[in-house]
């Protein structure tokens, strides 16, 4: 695959109850349903990237914010062993026979949600939801040992940006008590575009993804300037031909809240996916 490349304002935040070592952020691309554990070969390089995750620091859970799951407020999954959800049809037998056997944190929700609510954000345990397979489908690929607890986030309906990374900053101290925060999306979610891709198509992918490096990944702009572009994405070039509905894009936003204390982002992943430039950052 050409031009790939992978790593081996505000509310008052959550107070953090352990000084630890700050834990990363990362948003994404999740890719199409189940076919980056197909061997799809539109998916070969997206695939590697996520088995690359492996090589992340460990932690004690796994926060996933999944473009796949709107709620009224924040909602976490609460259950001690959450089943999967197969939200995805026309594949193989095999893609709804998946096993994901990591334990649920719900005791930990159960503290977030207060916090949360404490912030007034409000925020509930979700104990009967599962993982979709923007949180599956990841993880059997980068912690396919399962051995890490895991707690699943909704987006908030209304999709406001702000909203987002609000959510985002209330739960970045978590960073510190051994948390690491994954956006699961698309920076590319044009559906039409991936199905009949062309030149136009491509080359409106590029201009919003290098939008989106030169505000995650500048020198010259600080966290709340980098914000402030996020919640204005509709300005940036044909943002809304890469998004007509913004639900995959606005677990970057959470990530980036979620990333107050890290300088900048690097774009860990980038490569073409269906005729369409997508990348993933990571935040240290």
């Amino acid at each position: 695959m050409a031009d790939h490349f992978y790593y081996e304002h505000s509310v008052m935040p959550i107070n953090s109850t352990d000084g630890g070592a700050l834990m990363p952020v990362v948003y994404l691309p999740h890719g199409g349903g189940p076919l980056p554990l197909l061997g799809d070969t539109a998916h070969v390089s997206l695939t590697q990237y996520m088995r690359s995750l492996s090589q992340l620091p460990k932690p004690a859970v796994i926060l996933l914010i999944s473009a796949h799951w709107e709620a009224k407020c924040a909602q976490f999954t609460a259950s001690a062993q959450p089943d999967l959800i197969f939200d995805y049809s026309g594949f193989p037998e095999q893609c709804y026979e998946y096993r994901y056997a990591a334990p649920g944190a719900p005791e930990q929700v159960h503290t977030w949600v207060q916090r949360l609510n404490n912030l007034n954000i409000p925020a509930q345990a979700e104990p009967t939801r599962g993982w979709d397979h923007g949180c599956f489908v990841p993880l059997l690929l980068s912690h396919p040992q399962a051995d890490i607890p895991v707690v699943q986030l909704s987006l908030l309906k209304g999709l406001d940006p702000a909203a987002h990374i609000a959510l985002g900053e209330a739960l970045a101290p978590l960073r510190r008590e051994g948390v690491v925060i994954i956006g699961s999306g698309l920076s590319f979610h044009n559906m039409a575009a991936f199905f009949s891709p062309s030149t136009a198509a491509r080359q409106q992918s590029e201009a919003f993804d290098n939008w989106l490096y030169e505000c995650l990944c500048n020198h010259n702009l600080n966290h709340n300037e980098q914000c402030a572009r996020l919640i204005h994405w509709q300005q940036a070039p044909s943002a809304r031909f890469c998004h007509p509905r913004e639900e995959h894009l606005l677990p970057l936003h959470v990530c980036l809240g979620a990333a107050a204390e890290s300088e900048l982002a690097e774009r860990s992943y980038s490569d073409y996916l269906m005729g369409a430039k997508v990348s993933g950052f990571t935040w240290r």
